[in-house]
């Protein structure tokens, strides 16, 4: 680490993580691995990132609702912003309750399935296989691929 700055320093640490903070928001997980690539240890950098917390500037609460927000506004199902969260190190009953409050899951694989293909309901099994892999990708359910495709569960 250069600069001259102790890697072992919570203060720097703290210094590091709202300089990171400034350009756009982090879970404490993402932060706290971001902190650990610029070269600071674990502790000191736990306790930065859980003094952030308790002043209300690192909430992964409100990261994962604005998460699901914006990802759900560019076509993406619960599935995937679900994994995308995890994978930042949110906890999972804070996903569970973000994607809860988030939108009508099943109204946005339709549009989502609209945008791409067109109003029109696929019209044989071949096309509705091809846009419920685009939805399955997209991260969403088979729940939901179903409504959006028009594709009765127990029929045909």
């Amino acid at each position: 680490m250069g600069g001259g700055t102790d890697a072992t320093d919570a203060t720097a640490a703290r210094a590091a993580a709202v300089t990171l903070l400034a350009r756009r928001d982090f879970a404490s997980g993402e932060l706290l691995a971001r902190l650990a690539q610029r070269g600071f240890e674990a502790a000191p950098a736990a306790e930065a990132v859980a003094r952030l917390a308790g002043e209300g500037i690192v909430n992964d609460a409100r990261y994962a609702e604005n998460y699901v927000t914006y990802n759900a506004g560019r076509g993406h199902g619960p599935i995937r912003v679900a994994a995308d969260l995890r994978a930042r190190g949110v906890a999972p009953e804070l996903i569970e309750a973000a994607l809860a409050n988030g939108p009508d899951w099943r109204a946005l694989a339709r549009l989502a399935r609209e945008r791409r293909f067109g109003k029109q309901q696929p019209g044989s099994w071949r096309e509705r296989a091809r846009q419920g892999r685009f939805l399955q990708y997209r991260g969403f359910s088979s729940d939901h691929i179903r409504a959006a495709t028009g594709a009765a569960p127990d029929t045909d």
